[in-house]
């Protein structure tokens, strides 16, 4: 055996010395210099500071100040706060269990000092002059100073130059420093925050002042589009959401802000900034049929909870967290981002739709009649002869789920065409009706509808809409009774099957009939469609038939049902939707329109693409140069 295989003699068990305990721990706490200044920062918010100060040089490499004007750190304690698990944080193991402050541990600023030319300078209230204490020769000088504490850091790994080495250039090492800052300024919009670097200002968030109830939202919200841009908050939905213990409040951003990158995704847990597993999970699931592709939603959500239920000491540099209940955290999180997500945005262009019972006509808009009045007054009758519409004839190739109501809306009971709504009593006839999404004008290549509103002109994927509709209501069937309802076919609908369509049907046939099908062997190679959703009654039932069979194969079949029942719902919908070049009547516009405004989360179809645009009148005028 070669010299370099044999073993070592055994070294005996001895303490490590101060110094070297020092510098491990510095290698778990202090990774580059943003650790540092997270670090520092979380001190000087514990303090009770309200502008804090950083300030650096080459990255941070070569210096990092942070100034504060907090409570300040008394002359006799000055020495002990640069011991290792020294602080005035916590005391007992009580106080460690319910940690309510930044930091904690004691080890930072030991940590800092051991890879550094550290200085800590201090003034309490109360003390005449500041005092600066030398962290390598332990001299300690009074010096002039407002209220409040400064450590100054210089010259960071140069007692480690094999890690000073793996630092990467200055501008990136600045981008995390700023990063750093950044995630404390988004928590707490009370407290001021400037970041210099080579004495020039790179970023200033101005502290809010907070005053009376709900003062504290208009703050974060301020402090938000200073921190994330005005654009954050105007494509962001506000969240405010209680759920046993936990409360949870903050912006989601919408769909359609999206981004390739996760990199503006901010969650706080009682403060601090933190990446867990579990928030995040509830906030993609909260999305997941709503975004499009792999890309990645923007929000700033604030979890409160008892500090008694989470627990901070899980990792050196603080930013992962542990649950005790962590299957409520999920519940109430995923609950307060679905919440947001699920009113139409089109509800908020102009005054809310009325309320219209799911299955029944909806009126064609005229801009001579009052849509409430309206439905009151032609409501009822309308219902009854909906009844007797239901069933159409579509074109060959182009049957569609459940327009029937909508183009019952377009005809009397026998069929006949309904006669123009008239305008009720109490109604001035110049008075125009106020839709969300306006009303239907056109049909562009059998693919778009145009529909006019107060603001301009709307542009509706009419496929996409109807898929989100019929997906709603396949989910809200599945929620109600755990199955969705089925309508028998009077002819079995047949077709040539593959061997592992054959075989899938055989193993799955619960899961099927839990979705509302019916599906049996007809011969060896050949199977029957017996039953079909109802919702999706005037589908295709074989194509939909074999699209769910392919869902079923590509998923475990065990289970299925509880696992992948929104993919599986996704595709039925998919395949109910009314499709492309199918001609739609304006009463059939118009109430694929109404349907829309009273759907939750109409604004994206399953697959997470938009189902309409707005065109502002403004926008439109550019196009063509008016007034220019």
């Amino acid at each position: 055996m070669s010299q370099a295989l044999a073993a070592p003699g055994r070294r005996p068990i001895r303490s490590l010395p101060d110094e070297l305990v020092s510098q491990i721990a510095a290698g778990e706490v202090v990774e580059r210099p943003a650790s540092v200044v997270r670090e520092l920062v979380d001190n000087a918010l514990d303090s009770g500071a309200t502008q804090v100060t950083v300030r650096l040089l080459a990255g941070g490499v070569r210096l990092i100040s942070v100034e504060d004007d907090g409570c300040g750190i008394p002359e006799t304690e000055l020495a002990l706060a640069l011991r290792r698990h020294a602080t005035s944080k916590i005391g007992s193991l009580e106080d460690l269990e319910s940690v309510a402050t930044m930091g904690f541990r004691g080890e930072a600023l030991a940590a800092i000092a051991s890879v550094s030319d550290m200085a800590l300078l201090s003034r309490p209230a109360g003390q005449a002059t500041a005092c600066l204490l030398e962290a390598r020769s332990g001299e300690l000088r009074p010096v002039a100073r407002a209220i409040g504490t400064t450590v100054e850091v210089k010259e960071l790994f140069f007692s480690t130059p094999a890690r000073r080495k793996f630092l990467k250039q200055d501008a990136t090492e600045l981008a995390h420093c700023v990063e750093a800052v950044r995630r404390h300024a988004l928590a707490r919009p009370d407290v001021g925050f400037a970041v210099w670097h080579e004495g020039k200002l790179v970023q200033q968030w101005r502290a809010a002042l907070v005053h009376g109830a709900g003062a504290g939202n208009d703050a974060l919200d301020r402090r938000l589009a200073d921190v994330m841009g005005e654009e954050f908050l105007a494509q962001s939905l506000p969240l405010a959401h209680t759920e046993g213990r936990i409360t949870l409040t903050g912006r989601a951003g919408l769909p359609d802000a999206a981004r390739a990158r996760a990199d503006q995704q901010y969650c706080y847990v009682n403060g601090r900034f933190v990446r867990d597993k579990v928030v995040a999970h509830a906030v993609r699931s909260a999305y997941e049929d709503v975004l499009h592709g792999q890309r990645q939603p923007v929000y700033a959500l604030y979890l409160d909870i008892d500090p008694a239920r989470v627990d901070v000491n899980v990792h050196p540099t603080k930013i992962e967290v542990r649950f005790r209940d962590s299957r409520e955290v999920h519940q109430a999180v995923r609950h307060a981002v679905e919440n947001a997500l699920a009113a139409p945005r089109a509800g908020s262009a102009s005054a809310p739709a009325p309320a219209v019972a799911p299955g029944l006509p909806l009126l064609p808009v005229t801009p001579a009649a009052s849509p409430v009045n309206l439905w009151q007054k032609q409501g009822p009758a309308l219902a009854a002869q909906a009844q007797a519409a239901m069933v159409f004839d579509a074109p060959a190739g182009h049957k569609v789920s459940d327009l029937g109501a909508l183009w019952a809306a377009s005809r009397g009971a026998g069929g006949a065409p309904l006669p123009a709504p008239e305008a009720a009593p109490d109604t001035p006839a110049e008075a125009p009706a106020v839709w969300p999404l306006g009303r239907a004008l056109a049909q562009l290549q059998g693919v778009y509808i145009l529909a006019e509103n107060a603001q301009g002109l709307v542009v509706v994927d009419m496929h996409a809409a109807h898929e989100r509709i019929v997906y709603e209501r396949l989910k809200s069937q599945w929620d109600a009774a755990a199955r969705i309802a089925s309508q028998p076919l009077l002819i079995p609908a047949t077709f040539a099957a593959t061997p592992q369509e054959v075989a899938t049907a055989e193993q799955c046939a619960p899961a099927l009939a839990a979705l509302g099908m019916e599906v049996t062997p007809f011969s060896a190679r050949t199977l029957a469609v017996r039953a079909v959703p109802a919702t999706l009654a005037h589908g295709d039932a074989v194509e939909l038939t074999r699209s769910v069979l392919a869902e079923l194969a590509t998923h475990d079949a065990s289970g299925v049902v509880q696992r992948a029942q929104h993919d599986i719902l996704a595709t039925m919908a998919c395949h109910g939707a009314v499709r492309a070049n199918r001609q739609l009547t304006l009463a059939e516009m118009n109430g694929l329109l109404r349907q829309m405004e009273a759907t939750e989360r109409s604004d994206q179809c399953n697959h997470g693409r938009p189902t309409w645009r707005q065109l502002s009148l403004r926008e439109l005028d550019a196009l063509f140069l008016r007034g220019r």
